[in-house]
């Protein structure tokens, strides 16, 4: 059974002083009430921003709350990530009962270890991220491990970057699309191609593109990028046209893949197709030009091994230019619980 999980912005609270953390609890209560959960399910998600929102002020004095719904089984969760560019902390300090974090209903980070589903961290000289995930009443999480940050440039509502996800099995196919610009005309520009990556998510990507290519024409256009993978057979197929970056990445390599000049939609010749051998053990990511190129997970110990989502968050945090929307999307490549 085909799953599709169609993009979606990431929500972000800035947490700077007290009474943001009574906000960042209302959305996140909010947002867990949207999503159908019950009262002591959305009062765990309100929990656990406010311990987040708390830890921010007392470690880092400032950072962010990001949030999203997050597909699950059935359904939706929320998921919560913290950051802040503060001086780290002791994660083993922080979990432990009585360590508090100043007039909340929790026990430090240890709280959220036990309300939590899935509970991450990274945490160095550069600041640190937090990652929850809060499940409602018999759901559970999907068999596939990802994570994404997207963001429009200066919080317009209209976002020019798209992704979208689909998973079979051991099948994984994904597509990200930065229409030219940003703002309603670049997001009208993805939302085309995206409608037919939807439609076939599995399909030839030559094919895929060309059909992107002719749905998006009279639009701006964009950069696009997509992937089909089958871990069954260990190959993966990839095709880029503009600036859409993608790498896979061991813990110690990382390879990039290849993309060609043009714009889909307007200046496109013929989409080439490579294929590149995969395993379990690699991840993917996809990213747009909002992000700098520069980076390499190597300089962040361990976090290669963290949660898809945690690492996401991090490169954002770290290689946003802050001139254009942004998008990363991480991709475990193996099929397993969270």
């Amino acid at each position: 059974m085909v799953l599709s999980i169609k993009g979606s912005t990431t929500v972000v609270v800035p947490v700077e002083e007290e009474s943001q953390v009574g906000h960042a609890r209302r959305v996140a209560l909010a947002m867990a009430n949207t999503l159908g959960f019950d009262e002591a399910d959305a009062g765990r998600v309100a929990l656990a921003a406010t311990e987040l929102s708390t830890n921010l002020l007392k470690h880092a004095g400032h950072g962010q709350l990001h949030l999203r719904a997050i597909p699950a089984n059935p359904g939706f969760a929320v998921e919560l990530i913290s950051v802040d560019r503060g001086p780290g902390f002791d994660l083993g300090e922080c979990l432990a009962d009585g360590f508090s974090t100043g007039g909340t209903p929790g026990n430090g980070l240890g709280a959220l270890v036990r309300q939590a589903q899935l509970f991450d961290v990274f945490s160095d000289a550069r600041g640190s991220v937090v990652l929850v995930h809060l499940y409602a009443r018999h759901a559970s999480a999907l068999p596939l491990r990802f994570g994404v940050s997207q963001h429009s440039l200066n919080a317009d509502p209209a976002c020019g970057d798209v992704w979208h996800l689909a998973f079979d099995g051991q099948r994984v196919s994904a597509l990200v699309i930065d229409g030219i610009g940003h703002g309603e005309d670049a997001e009208r520009a993805s939302l085309a191609g995206a409608a037919v990556f939807a439609a076939e998510p599995f399909a030839d990507p030559e094919v895929q593109m060309l059909q992107m290519h002719q749905a998006m024409m009279g639009s701006r256009g964009g950069a696009a990028a997509l992937v089909v993978g089958d871990l069954a057979s260990g190959v993966m197929r990839f095709s880029g046209v503009g600036n859409i970056g993608a790498r896979l990445l061991t813990r110690d390599t990382s390879r990039g893949l290849a993309s060609h000049p043009g714009i889909v939609g307007s200046r496109f010749r013929k989409a080439q197709v490579f294929d590149y051998p995969i395993t379990p053990n690699q991840l993917l990511i996809l990213y747009s030009d909002g992000l700098q190129t520069r980076w390499d997970l190597r300089d962040y110990p361990g976090l290669a091994f963290r949660h898809p989502a945690l690492i996401a968050a991090l490169l954002h945090r770290d290689f946003c230019r802050g001139r254009d929307d942004v998008t990363v999307l991480v991709i475990a490549l193996e099929v397993s619980g969270d």
